[in-house]
């Protein structure tokens, strides 16, 4: 009887091995709260840009490292080889060293630290206490003994701190405090960045099965996790447009539309598939998709801020 064969991945030389090993799908869940913290933040204060500056370059640096020490764990543990889809097994496949991707890790968590020193000098060490609880987050989602990627939490944790804990530190080095609006605002981007995690789930759904692993889309089975994936999609476009018609945000908020057809490709992508490379569109589809629906969704305050000077 034959035997389905491996994936043949290529191997990628250059800057194009560096950045693939960054993870770049991923990166969405550094920037995008970042930028909505921000821009609803700019109904309440004025704009501090240097403190902007430095949250978003520290938040890139601690999902870098954490994609990083997610390379370097998965390779230590067996949990990646040649054949690996996706950005990970860049180590064994590109022929990375292990000991200088964990060095690169650990330096990209020190200049992460150097900058929520300054963010915390600026306004209350509380800003650094949390900061510095999402980089242990960040850590421990691969590494230490009970790594939460392996669990059916990694969703949540992800979506809560980076989504959530992300946002509100953004809006407070602006305001100076956090109202119960940005948090209302920032549910939607929890579950999107929540959603994130869920599309690779679902992707390596056998090989995490195979490798010990119980992550969300293993507990609840592909049908049910892809119904799931739909769902917080449909469940953040609601939920955002909502505002509207409770008078909290203006139609700006629309723009937010844009960002559905990515939505609807990345659905479709995964429904009846099995391979992880026949996924590989439905991961970039939804990375597209939040990235646009979360700019969108900080511009459309943004002009809904300025719409409303102009007319006063």
């Amino acid at each position: 009887m034959a035997t389905a064969s491996k994936p043949v991945i290529a191997k990628q030389t250059g800057f194009q091995k560096w950045w693939q090993l960054l993870r770049p799908h991923t990166l969405v869940a550094s920037f995008v709260p970042v930028f909505l913290g921000t821009a609803v933040a700019m109904n309440y204060s004025n704009f501090h840009f240097t403190r902007f500056l430095v949250m978003l370059i520290s938040c890139f640096f601690i999902q870098t490292s954490a994609n990083l020490f997610n390379e370097y764990y998965d390779y230590r543990k067996g949990h990646d080889d040649e054949h690996s889809v996706g950005n990970g097994g860049a180590i064994v496949r590109n022929g990375m060293r292990p000991g200088f991707v964990l060095f690169l890790a650990i330096f990209l968590y020190a200049l992460s630290i150097l900058g929520g020193v300054y963010l915390s000098l600026e306004t209350t060490w509380y800003v650094g206490l949390l900061g510095a609880i999402c980089m242990i987050v960040g850590f421990l989602y691969t590494g230490g003994p009970y790594p939460i990627a392996y669990t059916p939490f990694g969703e949540i944790m992800a979506g809560f701190f980076m989504g959530g804990i992300i946002t509100f530190i953004s809006f407070f080095l602006q305001t100076g405090f956090v109202g119960p609006f940005i948090v209302y605002v920032s549910i939607p981007i929890m579950v999107l960045v929540g959603n994130l995690l869920l599309a690779n789930s679902l992707r390596d759904l056998v090989p995490d099965k195979q490798n010990g692993r119980l992550t969300l889309a293993i507990l609840l089975g592909r049908k049910a996790a892809t119904f799931l994936f739909a769902a917080a999609f449909l469940f953040a476009y609601i939920f955002e447009i909502s505002l509207i018609f409770t008078h909290q945000a203006t139609w700006w908020i629309l723009l937010i539309l844009l960002s559905l057809p990515h939505a609807i490709k990345a659905v479709v992508a995964y429904i009846g598939k099995s391979e992880p490379v026949s996924m590989m569109p439905g991961m970039k589809a939804t990375s597209k998709a939040i990235t646009i629906f979360g700019v969108m969704l900080a511009v459309g305050f943004l002009l809904g801020l300025l719409s409303r000077n102009l007319l006063n």
